[in-house]
């Protein structure tokens, strides 16, 4: 099936690994352009030489999307180099898990920055391009305990609920200039940071998507490639008539739709 995103240009946030790679890499599969910023530059250089490698144009821009400053440079180096954006995927974040009382002031200031302000921050430097476009893209990369907050669960949830919040917004702001904006509320997956916290656990990487996997009706971790698939969906001209809404991609985890 052609998604009709040959020629297209698109930012993918925390494009280095995970979600936001694989994102990138379905993206340059279907012949859009794709900048992808991160702040390691090693991790973010691998990045961009598979998608090379595999055929696709690629941008690698190292970007703190906490920094106001980072993210005017990212929206403008990629226009320069590509000459237009239709497609935003606001993807940085990190999943941060605890208890009310272990959360402080400068966390809770931190999560919000990372997951909602540097989203705000990314659109609001994108908007002038995407309107060019009449057709425009936004997809938040959030999680259903944004909808479905549990014990432990904080600040993620907090941010998270405020990222779907936003999508909502902008979906109703937007709709006059033809941009769509959705969130893909993002279960357990394979990533970086999971292989880390395996590590930290004293097991493989293999023995702890295995009991992560119990958790999940389906019975396994989702693969970052699942979560790409889904995005891509949403930035094609198949989902014309999808905007304002939330996608689960976590199993069948979630209590709610």
């Amino acid at each position: 099936m052609d998604l009709g995103l040959k020629g297209q240009v698109a930012i993918v946030t925390g494009g280095s690994e995970g979600i936001g790679r694989a994102t990138a890499l379905r993206l340059a599969e279907e012949g859009a352009r794709v900048a992808i910023a991160a702040r390691r530059p090693d991790v973010l250089a691998s990045a961009e030489r598979e998608i090379r490698d595999r055929g696709g144009e690629v941008l690698a821009i190292v970007a703190d999307v906490t920094k106001p400053a980072d993210v005017e440079r990212l929206v403008a180096e990629t226009v320069a180099r590509f000459g237009r954006l239709d497609i935003l995927v606001n993807n940085a974040g990190t999943g941060r898990a605890n208890h009310f009382e272990e959360v402080d002031d400068e966390l809770w200031q931190a999560d919000l920055d990372l997951k909602l302000h540097a989203a705000i921050r990314t659109t609001r430097a994108a908007l002038p391009h995407l309107k060019q476009q009449r057709g425009g893209r936004i997809i938040n990369v959030t999680t259903p305990a944004g909808k479905q907050p549990g014990a432990r669960s904080l600040p993620t949830s907090v941010s998270r609920a405020a990222g779907i919040a936003l999508t909502k917004a902008l979906s109703k702001d937007l709709a006059e200039h033809g941009i769509l904006v959705n969130t893909v509320c993002v279960g357990v997956i394979k990533s970086g940071q999971q292989r880390r916290n395996a590590e930290r656990r004293g097991l493989s990487p293999d023995e702890h998507y295995a009991a992560l996997g119990k958790n999940v009706p389906l019975g396994r971790v989702g693969e970052a490639e699942e979560v790409a698939n889904v995005i891509a969906f949403l930035a094609s001209r198949a989902a014309s008539y999808v905007t304002g809404t939330s996608i689960n991609v976590d199993g069948g985890t979630s209590g709610t739709v």
